[in-house]
């Protein structure tokens, strides 16, 4: 059976065994490498509270600071999809399974500069050079 992704769905990268989180959403136990990670600032008042604390402090504005927020979450991969955290990728594949690579050989046969199934990055394809015409002479 063919594999779907590359990767497996996991940045797994020769570990046997990766330790598990749970989803913020729903409480799933996954492994950590799996999840969609995002990471959340945000803080801690509303606008409006927060201008009736500082009014009501005994410091001037300029001293006045409120502590942020700071949230990691992990989502499963269907809490994420549920939650438009991550989009669902399309049934045309598109131009996602073409490889391109970086590092070419110093050769003249076209198909051995690559060693492999992918192709050169389209930045280090040179474009071929107009032809000049000579001036004929008379």
């Amino acid at each position: 059976m063919p594999s779907k992704r590359r990767n497996n769905g996991r940045t797994k990268k020769n570990k046997g065994h990766s330790s598990v989180v749970n989803c913020i959403n729903c409480g799933r136990i996954f492994p950590k490498d799996k999840a969609v990670k995002r990471f959340q600032m945000r803080k801690l008042l509303d606008e409006s509270s927060r201008k009736d604390i500082q009014d009501a402090s005994a410091y001037g504005k300029e001293v006045f600071n409120l502590p942020k927020l700071y949230i990691k979450m992990n989502y499963c991969v269907s809490c994420a999809i549920h939650a438009r955290v991550v989009r669902v990728r399309s049934q045309v594949r598109g131009d996602r399974d073409i490889r391109y690579t970086t590092k070419l050989r110093r050769t003249n046969i076209e198909s051995a500069r690559t060693g492999g199934f992918a192709i050169p990055a389209p930045s280090l394809v040179k474009a071929p050079r107009p032809q000049q015409k000579k001036p004929e002479a008379a």
